[in-house]
């Protein structure tokens, strides 16, 4: 009995040597795997730290920018204010004008009448000026004493 008893202990220390040579495989390999980890982490850290920063620059543009923005649209809401009151003016000078021409015709209408005789008055002394006109133009003969005044003879038509 001793002896499987020794046996029992020789093949406990096999496998224990066996599985503490696995186990150092194993852990050397992951020794392996963390190193690349470490590596790759490294790398990746350098890269945040970069996007990061720019993700901050991008950030600050952004706010730069809307900032411009809010003054712009400040500016344009002046300007279209200014628009809406150039328009209420237009309107209100439309109505005017619509007023006063409404009031004309309706005035137009009332004195048809009277414009028509001041139009055949007015035809009247265009008339006379022309006339008076003519009369200047024309010499004026003028007769003496010793002169006769012409006559007009009258032809009696044979019948």
């Amino acid at each position: 009995m001793q002896i499987i008893l020794y046996l029992s202990v020789a093949v406990i220390a096999i496998a224990f040597l066996v599985l503490v040579i696995y186990l150092a495989k194993t852990l050397s390999s992951l020794q392996v795997t963390l190193t690349s980890v470490s590596t790759t982490l490294v790398g990746l850290e350098k890269q945040l730290d970069g996007v990061t920063r720019e993700t901050t620059e991008l950030l600050h543009k952004t706010n730069a920018l809307a900032e411009d923005i809010q003054h712009k649209s400040e500016s344009l809401n002046n300007v279209v204010d200014a628009v809406k009151e150039v328009g209420d003016s237009v309107r209100t000078f439309n109505g005017s004008i619509q007023n006063i021409t409404s009031s004309v015709n309706t005035q137009v209408e009332l004195n048809k009448d009277k414009m028509a005789q001041m139009i055949s008055w007015g035809n009247v002394i265009l008339e006379l000026r022309d006339k008076y006109k003519k009369r200047k133009v024309e010499p004026v003969q003028t007769y003496t004493a010793e002169e006769p005044v012409p006559t007009k003879r009258r032809e009696r038509g044979r019948s």
